[in-house]
């Protein structure tokens, strides 16, 4: 079903406002700042394509003037033709070192585009591992993966062209100013007085344009999201005959999507034919204000020009709006690619999970008189290290007693899920949660991994507050299989492994014969070699959430979480691994979540849920005795049966 940020729910965080766009180009910039060798290399090879256009412009004042007026109604020859030929050669020289600067700045652009997207992914990726369930709970997996896909993609090309664009314009746009104000201050000032206007339109439209690029940008991410959850829940939608209801959902994000990107592209895309007549506007005016100069004023006064002069300046007009039209032209790839750029800094931004714990988990030996102490050897005991501020060490035999102390926790902050819930599990007991759904059994097996943190109360674990403990320690001392199985692409031997990667090979195969998976592996095309993909899409059911049984035994931990664990194996197939699963929860502290009540009979303690709270503790037989809550759904249950 769709979470809190799908398809009919509130905007998810990761919709938020943006942030600001001029921080954002900022940010990018720092980026690119990690290939500051190649960077460079770009702007000398910028800097000498953009100064040989501007060298050759300047030629044609030189060719018109002393030149070409003065072979007008005199003889062709040989002799008179040589020097306009010499400058001509000169001026191809230029050109062409011109076009190998651009030519070369363009590959190394590339590589520099491709390098900063790598470690944009790359740090994107990073702290997502970083980041709390909680942020998953609360966003689509199509709206996370197009920061991969569509957002990244944009960044691509704004890196590989537009960046480069702009620096190669803003180097042609100085260079041809002062080129132009050392020709005629008069023939500028009009440039000057037209470019004004341009930066007003510019602003205007750029402005509307980067507000509807960012809401398509939003646009993409929901569609996605929505896309993504339809196609992994399409059974869902025939089974309840809900396909109208889609397409009619699907409707209206995909009309959203529609009008923000129909709004971004017309004021990008308006932007280019304005800039291209204003360019004209200015040519003409240009034009006509340099041939009255020439007439008006003699020869040798302040403000008088030469034919050449005016030849070259009309080029440096052209040459002047062209880099400023080509902005406006990628001004759409700029606007897109920084709205993208927002949402993945979004992410990266996005406070990771805290984690306060010091206490680790180690390999340790028992000394002759009883203590505990550590060894670099496994040994198949570990030990709490406790750090004090004393600078000593002491440690805690890792053993699996947890202990709930009047634990309340709500998820959103308003409505408690749990409350003052008190309980314990000795090291080797089996401690089973039943109860209606959201009874807060699962949120009770999250807050032992510290998923999430409890807002009141405490959990100890082996006597140690688990906040004491650092995360990935406390998790890794502890296994879970739930109800969900996810099967990760590679061979059924890697995703046993994925338990424990140091695993061995005999280690893999007793942990699937204990799961009793050895025997539908053995009879895979491959066996243990056996290629899964598509989370699992060749096997069936079942067979998936053995081999997460499996996972969870090659672990070996003295903590064993299942969540629904057996729900998705059919009764015959779950009386084969109960013996399995018996040796599995051997001598370890066990948590079941079961709807099937057969399955916690044996349990050491049985806690009913009602409302986040415990109604009724005790065993199969002393519940059943007080005929409650647990009585009338046990003999419900059988009543169905």
């Amino acid at each position: 079903m769709p979470g809190p940020g799908g398809p009919g729910g509130r905007p998810s965080k990761g919709h938020a406002k943006p942030k600001n766009t001029k921080q954002t180009f900022i940010r990018l910039i720092g980026y690119l700042g990690r290939s500051k060798a190649l960077l460079a290399a770009v702007f000398l090879f910028v800097a000498i394509s953009s100064v040989a256009g501007i060298t050759g412009t300047y030629f044609l004042k030189g060719i018109t003037d002393n030149i070409l007026l003065p072979l007008i109604g005199s003889e062709l020859t040989k002799e008179t033709l040589m020097p306009l030929a010499k400058t001509l050669i000169k001026l191809a020289c230029i050109y062409l070192l011109g076009v190998a600067a651009s030519y070369s700045y363009s590959r190394i652009m590339l590589q520099v585009s491709q390098k900063t997207l790598n470690i944009i992914r790359k740090d994107l990726f990073n702290h997502m591992q970083d980041l709390p369930i909680k942020f998953f709970d609360t966003h689509t997996h199509g709206e996370l993966m197009s920061r991969y896909t569509n957002d990244v993609d944009t960044l691509r090309e704004c890196i590989s062209q537009s960046f480069v664009q702009l620096v190669s314009s803003a180097v042609t746009v100085i260079g041809t100013f002062s080129m132009m104000l050392y020709l005629s201050p008069i023939l500028t000032a009009l440039v000057i007085l037209v470019l004004v206007v341009a930066f007003g339109v510019i602003r205007f439209l750029g402005s509307r344009s980067a507000k509807y690029f960012r809401a398509q940008q939003k646009c993409v991410g929901e569609v996605n999201g929505y896309v993504e959850e339809f196609i992994e829940g399409q059974k869902i939608v025939k089974v309840f005959c809900h396909e109208d209801k889609a397409k009619a959902d699907f409707k209206t994000l995909n009309e959203n999507l529609r009008h923000a990107a129909t709004n971004a592209n017309t004021y990008a895309s308006i932007l280019m034919p304005i800039m291209g007549n204003l360019s004209y506007i200015n040519y003409a005016a240009v034009a006509t204000v340099g041939s009255a100069l020439i007439v008006a004023l003699p020869a040798g006064s302040f403000f008088a020009i030469t034919v050449g002069t005016l030849v070259s300046f009309l080029t440096y007009t052209r040459q002047f709006f062209q880099p400023i039209t080509q902005i406006s032209q990628q001004f759409n790839n700029i606007l897109v690619a920084l709205a993208g750029a927002e949402r993945i800094f979004e992410i990266i931004d996005t406070p990771a999970e805290e984690d306060d714990g010091y206490v680790t988990l180690v390999n340790a030996k028992k000394l002759p008189d009883g203590s505990i102490a550590e060894c670099s050897e496994r040994t198949g005991i570990w030990a709490w290290k406790h750090p004090h501020h004393d600078g000593t060490l002491t440690y805690t035999e890792w053993k699996g007693d947890v202990r709930f102390h009047d634990v309340t926790f709500s998820y959103d902050g308003k409505k408690d899920v749990l409350k003052n819930v008190s309980l314990y599990a000795m090291p080797g007991q089996k401690i089973a949660f039943v109860g209606s759904t959201g009874a807060g059994k699962t949120t009770i097996t999250n807050l032992i991994n510290r998923f999430y943190d409890v807002d009141h109360g405490k959990i100890t674990y082996d006597g140690i507050n688990i906040k004491k403990i650092k995360k990935s320690e406390l998790r890794r001392s502890m296994a879970m299989v739930l109800q969900d199985t996810h099967l990760f692409t590679g061979t059924v031997r890697d995703n046993i492994a994925y338990g424990r990667l140091d695993a061995t090979d005999e280690e893999i195969v007793a942990a699937a014969k204990l799961a009793n998976a050895d025997s539908f592996i053995t009879r895979l095309p491959d066996g243990y070699n056996t290629m899964i993909t598509g989370d699992g899409a060749n096997l069936s059911q079942g067979q998936r959430q053995l081999l997460a049984i499996a996972r969870a035994a090659v672990a070996d931990p003295p903590v064993l979480i299942l969540d629904e664990a057996t729900s998705s194996i059919d009764t015959r197939t779950e009386r084969l691994i109960e013996k399995g699963m018996d040796k599995l929860m051997e001598g370890r502290t066990v948590f079941v979540i079961a709807h099937r009540l057969s399955t916690v009979r044996n349990s050491d303690a049985i806690m009913v849920l009602e409302h986040g709270e415990i109604i009724e503790r005790g065993n199969h037989d002393d519940l059943i005795a007080q005929q409650g809550k647990y009585y009338q759904l046990y003999t419900g249950q059988f009543e169905l049966d």
